[in-house]
């Protein structure tokens, strides 16, 4: 078992060993919840119609999940479609703009992608971007009046992580990506891949060196009162060992934020969530929980849409929803970003 150890562990230590924060006595704990699904209808088959099939799963069971589920603000959970540029399927993307309407989630930016120059790169995702606001009526507009967009790298090879610089290729992407309009980028965490990144469970601006891959090992944390202070914002979920599930009886598992079959949403989970949840640093009282799956796949439409996630929400909206100790609140990606914002600016979160 690695699980790219040796690139994040000193940190995860380091912050184990540290108290986890507490919120102030006359304040409750904010929690902030969003799932980004790195959605694939074709995925592992060029058949269109169990693509379809794949969609129709969630068209139908998505409102099925969240029925009769409100937050502190009385919103129901939101599921986010990060689809892949390759996949593009104008179909496809008009019954996942027709989810958005419903208020079901946001769809946007996933990207697989290998031997492309800088420039054709740029051009490729500020096509995909114009496409789904112009065609779908999908994505949002930043403060500039510009069309912007949350990223998912594929292969979680952001800005050429990879060590054989596979799934890249691009080691000025975080430039890229913030002259094409991404408001965040939420590929990380990635282990076991070893595209991961020292920098852990932390909310942070990295600033591009275009000479080189991996310009978001680290940056610059988010901070209340402090303005935006890079090229990127980047909003990680949990990573963590999970010492109360352990693997032949010794090993901790890896506790990376993923939901699938093989990887329920559970309790036990949700207090790691909670202990290793990025926070803006000087908002103590709000952390952010990013989770991450893989939801087109028929084996993990179960644990997704049937009673394993229905029964997670209801168990949160019960613990974690009293008002007073604790506020909950599903949000898109788009407004787990805005949030971030919201507190740089000294605001509350209302």
């Amino acid at each position: 078992m690695t699980h790219a150890l040796e690139k994040w562990l000193a940190a995860y230590l380091a912050q184990a060993l540290r108290p986890a924060p507490q919120a102030p006595e006359n304040r409750p704990l904010t929690i902030l919840l969003a799932v980004a699904d790195h959605f694939e209808p074709l995925g592992g088959t060029t058949d269109e119609e169990q693509a379809s099939a794949r969609l129709a799963a969630w068209e139908t069971g998505l409102p099925r999940l969240v029925e009769g589920l409100a937050d502190a603000r009385g919103h129901a959970p939101r599921h986010d479609f990060f689809y892949p540029l390759e996949e593009y399927r104008p179909e496809l993307l008009d019954r996942l703009a027709a989810l958005k309407q419903q208020g079901l989630g946001e769809v946007e930016v996933h990207l697989h992608h290998q031997g492309e120059s800088s420039a054709q790169l740029e051009d490729m995702l500020a096509s995909y971007a114009d496409l789904l606001y112009q065609r779908h009526g999908l994505l949002h507009h930043g403060p500039d009046g510009g069309i912007c967009y949350g990223f998912i790298h594929g292969n979680w090879a952001l800005d050429n992580a990879l060590p054989d610089g596979r799934w890249c290729g691009v080691n000025d992407e975080i430039s890229i990506l913030a002259r094409t309009g991404c408001f965040a980028d939420f590929t990380l965490p990635a282990a076991p891949s070893p595209a991961q990144t020292k920098t852990i469970n932390s909310i942070y601006y990295a600033t591009d060196d275009p000479q080189r891959p991996r310009s978001h090992e680290g940056g610059v944390p988010a901070r209340v009162g402090m303005p935006p202070a890079g090229d990127l914002l980047l909003i990680q979920g949990v990573l963590a060992l999970n010492w109360r599930r352990r693997k032949h009886g010794l090993l901790p598992s890896l506790e990376n934020s993923e939901l699938g079959w093989h990887r329920p949403p559970t309790p036990e989970r949700m207090r790691l969530w909670l202990r290793y949840a990025p926070r803006v640093i000087g908002a103590d009282n709000i952390c952010f929980i990013k989770l991450h799956c893989h939801g087109a796949p028929e084996k993990h439409h179960h644990a997704l849409l049937g009673p394993p996630m229905r029964d997670f929400f209801e168990s949160l909206l019960k613990r974690y929803n009293d008002g007073k100790r604790y506020r909950l609140l599903f949000l898109s990606t788009w407004e787990m970003a805005q949030a971030v914002h919201a507190l740089e600016a000294g605001e509350e979160l209302d």
